[in-house]
């Protein structure tokens, strides 16, 4: 199962578009942001995708019944952190800050995702991979990214566009 990764989307609707075609073209499963969508017309974007999509809020989604009814209106399952999934028998911690990392991780997980930073982070703490795919906002330019992780081998792929 490969996993698309994306946070920090912050309402740039033009990299949103750009961001959707990179998992379209890699062939995700499923997408996972972890927040800062910003405002309701991000979701639409995520929306039209034929895929799962989930998440958690960030500290910047402040307009919570405009996300909360695109989320519901998409099918898109959004939540406070933490996030806690399960697939192909692997263990997955959601938040937005990394700071909300040792409560997520109050059970066993086999990865981390988080996001806020705007900052790359792949790495192994143990037996944890810990993984923000990094800016996508548009603030950082010539830096937008999103990751793709394959839940099988836990080898992850960073899509810069």
């Amino acid at each position: 199962m490969r996993i698309g990764i994306v946070s920090d989307t912050h309402d740039n609707r033009s990299n949103v578009e750009r961001i959707v075609s990179l998992f379209e073209t890699a062939r995700v499963d499923r997408v996972v942001h972890t927040g800062d969508i910003t405002k309701a017309t991000t979701l639409e974007v995520f929306g039209r995708m034929p895929v799962p999509v989930c998440g958690v809020y960030g500290n910047n989604d402040q307009e919570r019944e405009s996300l909360e009814a695109a989320a519901r209106e998409h099918g898109i399952a959004l939540v406070d952190p933490p996030l806690r999934l399960a697939w192909q028998g692997r263990r997955i911690a959601v938040v937005h800050d990394p700071e909300d990392a040792p409560a997520a991780l109050g059970e066993p997980a086999d990865v981390l995702l988080h996001g806020h930073t705007h900052r790359y982070v792949e790495e192994r703490r143990g037996d944890l991979l810990v993984l923000n795919p990094g800016e996508c906002a548009g603030h950082l330019t010539g830096h937008n990214a999103v990751g793709v992780l394959e839940l099988g081998s836990l080898a992850f792929e960073r899509l810069r566009f």
